[in-house]
């Protein structure tokens, strides 16, 4: 399956149930990135638009780069009234986009789909001299029990399970083979979902490495789910410990 194909039938249920980045990121990511009001930041592999909608929120032009029509299109439909969002059907290797127009490039939960080496002759191509690319994941925290015992139940039931982001955290050398001189500034911030039942199924459902409901093991998937909520859920609710990790630099 092409990467640009899994999360065909995933869109409405990645839209309701993946969390958006902590108003500190969003903070630290224009202070650190400069941004001012005129500035054209490009969203590449935006999917549904999460992080979009919150810079869209600050008053930037946004363009959202994304392949896959079912992502891109809730992406459109939730932010049809903000002229100041450009939706792109293109690849991150591809995106259509002028040279040397951008201010800043965001890329949100994707990078690890990408042909790196391709996305960052990319980048080079489109952003103005100097203009930084960011790149952030909402992590699952892997010290706490929960997500421990989650992941062991993603690895029993879905084959093509590889590693929450693909396990690219576990691979810090492809950050410094993508950033110019392998220098860049990795930064935490702490996001943790407190969520129930459905949404703690949703997240997981949400999963691009999740089985569908046509799946012999979805079943199975959903039940061992749902007793890892209850052994840690108090009235209902459950904290999922989750960090939000930056890798912020030029290419």
């Amino acid at each position: 399956m092409k990467s640009t194909d899994r999360f065909t039938d995933k869109a409405e249920v990645y839209a309701k149930y993946r969390p958006s980045y902590p108003l500190e990121y969003i903070e630290y990511l224009i202070s650190v990135a400069g941004l001012h009001g005129d500035c054209l930041i490009a969203d590449i592999g935006s999917g549904t638009g999460i992080l979009s909608r919150q810079l869209l929120e600050r008053g930037y032009t946004v363009i959202g780069v994304e392949p896959n029509d079912q992502m891109r299109t809730v992406a459109e439909q939730t932010v049809k009234f903000d002229t100041r969002f450009i939706s792109v059907k293109a690849t991150a290797e591809q995106t259509t986009l002028d040279n040397h127009c951008l201010d800043l490039i965001t890329v949100a939960q994707a990078f690890h789909w990408f042909d790196i080496e391709q996305f960052r002759l990319e980048c080079q191509r489109i952003l103005k001299p100097n203009a930084k690319v960011a790149l952030v994941w909402n992590s699952r925290d892997m010290s706490s029990d929960i997500n421990k015992e989650s992941a062991e139940v993603c690895q029993t039931y879905c084959p093509n399970y590889k590693g929450f982001s693909g396990g690219i955290e576990e691979n810090p050398i492809l950050f410094q083979q993508f950033f110019k001189d392998g220098t860049y500034e990795c930064k935490q911030f702490r996001n943790d979902l407190h969520i129930t039942l459905t949404g703690f199924l949703g997240r997981y459902v949400s999963a691009s490495f999740s089985p569908k409901e046509t799946d012999k093991e979805y079943k199975p998937f959903i039940t061992a789910l749902t007793k890892v909520f209850e052994t840690y859920s108090r009235n209902g609710n459950i904290n999922i410990p989750t960090i939000t990790r930056s890798y912020l630099g030029k290419v």
